[in-house]
């Protein structure tokens, strides 16, 4: 098994954007496979932490968000899902985050996104980039089976509830979300399918929606905070201030324009909300697009 040593070289070879050869990649899904199993459907995590909304592959915006809200572990990170599809440098970015979960278990918690799924990343790119990296499809195969066991949500200090979605009209309480079986693949509908998919606007009338004031009121939250939508500031608040989106991607898709942010939540569970633009542009790889165009 990797020393910390191995660790902190390979974290070092990620940062600048170079992928790990395919059997270390093996053995890092192994040890984050056993961090992740113990943790929780809701993972406590606590304050100071930093919110982190989707990446999508955009590994120099990556590093610009840590350059922006500090390095691991100096930093605590809490990242809402969406790690790869759409940006060019998936593998780099969710090799690097998975790396530090192993090496900073209780430091770093990488929550699921829906893109963290066998079916997502067959359409949306992750899939095409790991056999245009590797040859084969095995590192998309170690990844895509240790994406069934990252957690489904986290909740900050008891007050601040974090998903990547939305909540669900069968899900009342978190011990509701607790009691789910999460270890699958992402279902195409039910409760565990709601938390990685809603949005507060869905017109079918749940979502996020007025469910939000007593989904908090129930649960004793103060916050409910997700990612899964671009808004163009990089946060928005909605539902009288019961839930804000944060979205961590600047520039998505290289073309959309958007500011990205992170929320800070400080000892005293303060908030602050820091914007960022994109990284200074980075020459594109010589990829074809193949990838459909319109945003999930």
């Amino acid at each position: 098994m990797p020393s910390q040593a191995d660790l902190d070289r390979q974290i070092e070879h990620l940062m600048q954007c170079k992928p790990l050869p395919e059997q270390e990649v093996n053995i890092l899904c192994e040890q984050a496979r056993a961090i992740l199993v113990e943790e929780w459907n809701v993972q406590p995590v606590k304050c100071p932490v930093t919110v982190c909304g989707d990446i999508h592959g955009q590994f120099h915006d990556l590093v610009e968000l840590f350059r922006i809200g500090g390095n691991a572990p100096d930093t605590n990170y809490l990242f809402m899902g969406d790690y790869v599809d759409r940006g060019y440098y998936s593998v780099e970015t969710v090799t690097l985050l998975v790396a530090l979960k192993v090496r900073y278990r209780d430091r770093i918690t990488i929550l699921r996104g829906n893109h963290e799924s066998r079916q997502i990343t067959q359409v949306y790119g992750f899939y095409d980039e790991c056999l245009r990296k590797y040859g084969n499809a095995n590192v998309w195969k170690h990844f895509t089976d240790l994406f069934d066991y990252l957690p489904l949500t986290a909740l900050i200090e008891s007050q601040v509830f974090c998903l990547h979605g939305g909540l669900s009209p069968s899900l009342d309480t978190l011990d509701n979300i607790r009691a789910l079986d999460r270890i699958q693949e992402v279902p195409h509908e039910g409760p565990m399918c709601d938390l990685l998919w809603s949005d507060p606007d869905d017109r079918c009338g749940w979502g996020i929606s007025p469910r939000a004031s007593q989904f908090n009121h129930t649960n004793g939250l103060t916050l409910i905070s997700r990612a899964h939508q671009l808004v163009m500031e990089g946060y928005n608040w909605c539902q009288d201030k019961n839930v804000v989106t944060v979205f961590s991607a600047p520039n998505y898709c290289y073309r959309c324009g958007n500011m990205a942010a992170i929320l800070e939540i400080g000892e005293n569970m303060e908030q602050n909300f820091l914007q960022f633009d994109p990284a200074p542009r980075q020459i594109e790889p010589d990829t074809t697009r193949r990838t459909p165009d319109y945003f999930l």
